[in-house]
């Protein structure tokens, strides 16, 4: 996809982090944009920046979790603009702690948007793009921490495998297939984002009593990460490193640093068979 201009992009969790700084890249390259976001307010602020700055962009309250929003985000932005070239799907959230420790509750809600946020995503838009008949792309954000594994963060790293593992199947289907669509897997480092208060937007009904356990591990890692994502790169970088991706049709985007470094162990302990080394990837 090196041309962007007038085409239509749809960003999930478009009102900050990642996603906004995405949304801002692409309107640079003059694209129409649909944000899509729980956040009603941060939402309705997003686009009245991009707007005010020449954009055309509209944003849709939606739920990645929920089937049935995305399917509304979809019907919303086709009835808005009859295409759909650049899908980010990009919404994440984040609970540490122990593996046992973490409650039912917490799995549902994570791989809840980690997981079935992209998977709504991909059954919902890719089936539209194709029957478009036009050039396209798929822009999957996971985190290195779908090629890592790390302790207190149990919950998080199976919700990003996931989202590596399908997103390799999408590129391999999608060639074999439909090859006009291209698709690209990023894998951020620390980014300076809200990750570490995603809790501000867990639902009531998976906040109830038991719900979010009170644990020295989860206090400490819930610690950790809030202090790494202020430490952490800006955004626009990762937008930015997207970009020449969807440009070059590039499917990995990868972190650097000591995440590459971890990554690496983590795939050296697998080719030798041996058990995991733990590697602390840092920043």
């Amino acid at each position: 996809m090196e041309q962007l201009r007038d085409r239509v992009a749809v960003v999930t969790g478009g009102a900050s982090g990642i996603g906004l700084a995405l949304a801002r890249t692409l309107a640079a390259q003059g694209m129409r944009l649909v944000l899509a976001d729980i956040e009603e307010a941060a939402l309705a602020r997003a686009v009245d920046e991009l707007c005010a700055a020449g954009a055309e962009a509209s944003g849709v309250p939606t739920d990645v979790s929920s089937g049935a929003s995305v399917e509304s985000l979809a019907e919303a932005v086709y009835a808005r603009h009859g295409a759909v070239h650049l899908l980010c799907n990009n919404a994440g959230v984040f609970a540490g702690g122990l593996c046992w420790e973490a409650s039912e509750a917490d799995y549902r809600w994570v791989l809840g948007v980690n997981l079935w946020g992209v998977i709504h995503g991909i059954r919902t838009f890719v089936p539209r793009m194709i029957a478009g008949g036009q050039e396209g792309h798929v822009l999957n954000v996971a985190s290195m921490a779908g090629l890592t594994a790390t302790p207190f963060a149990g919950v998080y790293h199976a919700s990003k495998h996931s989202v590596v593992g399908l997103s390799e199947c999408l590129y391999h289907d999608l060639a074999l297939n439909a090859p006009q669509i291209g698709v690209s897997l990023v894998c951020p480092e620390m980014i300076r984002t809200g990750i570490g208060e995603s809790a501000r937007n867990r639902p009531a009904e998976l906040s109830g009593d038991g719900d979010v356990p009170d644990t020295a591990a989860r206090r400490f890692v819930d610690d950790t990460i809030r202090q790494a994502a202020e430490g952490g790169l800006d955004p626009s970088v990762i937008a930015a490193r997207s970009l020449a991706a969807i440009r070059e049709r590039r499917f990995y985007v990868l972190g650097e640093g000591g995440w590459m470094d971890a990554a690496r162990s983590r795939m050296a302990d697998i080719a030798a068979g041996r058990n995991p080394v733990l590697v602390a990837p840092g920043n």
